[in-house]
């Protein structure tokens, strides 16, 4: 009976990471939340319990990154036999911004995750990975889409293909995504808050953001 209920549980947070991932409403967040009210019991030993539902939060989160991998396979595999010579450039031009926007998070995610844990004993997730964090970023999050939807509504983007977008462009972006260390913050809404204000269409946004979600997860 308890085996069921375990699993019944991890359908639970299946369910709730294919729903919120899709969404700029952070996934890792909503997971949180839900450990906090709704915790699998996998072990008596609570740092154990700790540890395991951290590396279980981003497991699951592979499932929606294969989705997107198989999806968008055409766009992103550069190799097509039915892609032109130009269009199989664009394709490498866009892996290579795909890469530098990664190195922001990369850099904090690892580099910074040391250092805090040299100094003070806990890692990044140690300090933050709780409740309350979650709560306010959402909070926070929600009002931001709503002012930038607002600010921009009567405003023309500069940019409507993801093969538009420049080194540059794609660095600060990278630099938006370093928000999503916070839990709560999430890794879609940040990179498509970003890409808008610099000028990106929605539909850019959210797909160069599906994209970067590729490095960012391995």
């Amino acid at each position: 009976m308890i085996e069921m209920i375990e699993i019944l549980k991890a359908v639970l947070y299946g369910i709730v990471e294919g729903i919120t991932e899709w969404l700029p409403v952070s996934s890792t967040g909503h997971l949180i939340l839900l450990d906090e009210f709704l915790a699998l019991n996998v072990s008596p030993d609570p740092v154990f319990r700790a540890e395991y539902s951290q590396m279980f939060e981003v497991v699951i989160q592979l499932g929606a990154i294969l989705a997107v991998a198989v999806s968008f396979f055409r766009v992103l595999w550069p190799f097509g036999a039915a892609k032109s010579a130009d269009e199989k450039k664009d394709t490498w031009r866009l892996w290579l911004n795909i890469l530098i926007a990664s190195v922001p998070a990369a850099l904090v995610g690892i580099v910074l995750d040391k250092v805090i844990e040299e100094i003070s004993g806990k890692d990044i997730d140690g300090w933050i990975y709780n409740a309350t964090v979650v709560s306010v970023a959402l909070i926070v999050y929600g009002v931001l889409f709503i002012v930038i939807e607002r600010v921009r509504a009567n405003s023309k983007p500069a940019i409507t293909s993801v093969h538009e977008i420049k080194p540059r462009q794609a660095i600060l972006i990278g630099i938006f995504q370093m928000l999503a260390i916070i839990p709560g913050t999430s890794r879609s809404g940040s990179t498509i808050l970003g890409s808008m204000l610099l000028g990106l269409s929605r539909g850019a946004a959210a797909e160069f953001s599906f994209f970067l979600a590729i490095p960012a997860m391995a």
